[in-house]
This record gives C-alpha cells, structure tokens and sequence, in this order.
C-alpha cells in the first residue's frame, strides 16, 4: 500500500513535536484526528511508527527510517513552492537564513535590508546557530541557507551539500590594554597566559595554534559571545584569538589586536541542498550576500 504524503509529513510534525497534542496545536487539527490519520499511516507502513508514552512519543526504527524520508520530501515541497513564486517574478517568496553570531551582526543585516529594498515581498526568516547546527537545518530541510564558517577551509560536515565560499578572513590575537605583542616568540610567548575560548570549533583551532608553537593553553574562560570575551580581555581576565569579523561586529576600546599570520585565516561561506539557488528568492538573497561581503583581502 502507497504511503499518504501528506499523513507522512504529519507524522514529521509529530515526531519533531514530541507530542501528538502538541503537534495538533501546531497544525491546527483535534488530537483524535492526528491520531487516526497516524493510525491510518501506520497500517500503511506494516507496522509501528512511533511509541506512545506518559512524556510523548519517540520515533520507532521504523519511524527513524521514515522521518529521514520526511525531512526530504518537506525540503522538496518548500523548493517546489519556491519555483512556483518565480511566475510573479519575486513578488512571493520566503527564504529561511541560519547564520553564526558574528555573519548575523555584520553580513546579514545588510544584505537582507538591500534584498528589501529591491524585493519587498520577498520574506527572510533569520534564525543564528553555530555552524554544525545550521548545516544540519539545512539537511534536514528546516533552513534554505547556512551561512557557516571552517578555519583554513570549509567547515566539517557540509557533506552532499553546496558549498559556496564567500571570503576568508584573518583571525587575530586580543590582548589587554597595554600588553606588549609576543615579538619574535610568537604565541609561544603567551605559553603562561589564561586564555579565554570560543566555540567547539574555535576552541579547537585556538589550541591547534598553541600546540603547534610548543603549548597546550590553560583555557580559564569559555564563550562564544565576542563581547563577553573583549569584555574579558579588556579587564586582564586573559587573551585570546577572534576573527576580523568578530571584531567588525563589536570592538571594545580597550583591548589591543596583534595581527597574527600563525593564526590561520577563518572560511566563511553558504551551504544550502543542490539546486536551492536555482530558486528565486534564495538566488535573491544568495546575491545579496555576495554582495555585502567587504571588499579587500
């Protein structure tokens, strides 16, 4: 028997939901009729799909192997109602945005505001998320568009996924105001420094840059909020290593920035499923992106 598209995509909201009651309220329908139509998709699919419990319910093998499914035919049904808003010529659409903090202060604003500018009806939905997160949206049909970064390439996990670059950027040592650079010794020189850490990834590169000049760094302080990490700096609270964009975002008076080429330089970039801009209004807001990256090296 031939699977139901639209009890399919149901059970997703229900799965993704935790709750069938949950789910009802999110699409609007009783619970009794998002019961039947996910019995109904059960016998359908041979067996159970989900197990129903006192805290909600939980995908079944099955269910797992459906949902993965599910998250493929919702990304193509957004696609095809994408494509469907090029015949009014951009005056539809909806392209949903998910971007890490720095991007979201810098390159997002500016180009969602020319994209408004041009294509008033064109909507963006702006969520921010660190890169692993926003790629996985993107896979999973949630998002259009991951803007992400990777240090000294594209970052891990774009897998089946386009990858657009947009440009590369320095990273640079922070230190507190009125501390001499490390000269000659480089980062070695800060081998007895607390230092204060970003993200998993920026974590990892930053220890990676220690190691290979001969140190593990004592990483005191962990956050991946550049304000809160200047603020630190800024207080003798330790150093640290931010990008040129963090930097752009917000830059506290009273720290200093060591350019340093032992740092690597930071990929930034799109990722977004094959074809994705091929429609309109991601193409549309693809542009503007391109767009808003400053120019230089």
């Amino acid at each position: 028997m031939a699977l139901d598209a639209r009890r399919v995509l149901l059970f997703r909201d229900v799965a993704r939901a935790g709750s069938i009651s949950a789910a009802a309220r999110a699409v609007g329908w009783t619970q009794p009729a998002v019961s039947q139509h996910l019995a109904r998709l059960e016998r359908e699919a041979g067996g159970p799909l989900l197990l129903r419990g006192p805290g909600g319910v939980t995908p079944t093998e099955a269910g797992r192997a459906l949902l993965l499914r599910a998250d493929v035919v919702a990304a193509e049904l957004h696609s095809a109602e994408e494509e469907l808003a090029a015949l009014t010529q951009l005056r539809a659409g909806r392209v949903r945005l998910v971007a890490f903090p720095s991007a979201a202060a810098t390159l997002v604003p500016e180009a969602v505001s020319s994209l408004a500018a041009t294509h008033a009806e064109v909507e963006v939905g702006l969520d921010e998320a660190e890169p692993p997160e926003a790629l996985a949206a993107v896979a999973a049909g949630d998002a259009d568009l991951a803007l992400v970064f990777g240090y000294d390439g594209p970052p891990e996990g774009v897998g089946t996924l386009t990858w657009r670059r947009l440009l590369t950027e320095p990273v640079h040592l922070v230190v507190p105001p009125g501390r001499r650079g490390p000269g000659r010794r480089g980062l070695a020189a800060l081998a007895d420094d607390d230092w204060i850490g970003g993200c998993v990834r920026c974590r990892t590169h930053l220890v990676a840059c220690c190691e290979a000049a001969g140190f593990t760094p004592t990483v005191r302080h962990t956050t991946d909020d550049y304000v809160v990490v200047q603020n630190l700096v800024a207080r003798g609270l330790g150093v640290t290593v931010l990008p040129a964009s963090a930097l752009a975002a917000y830059r506290h008076p009273d720290v200093r920035v060591v350019p340093m080429t032992s740092l690597g330089r930071r990929h930034v970039g799109l990722a977004f499923r094959p074809g994705a801009d091929g429609v309109p209004a991601t193409a549309a807001l693809v542009s503007q992106l391109v767009a808003a990256v400053p120019s230089g090296p």
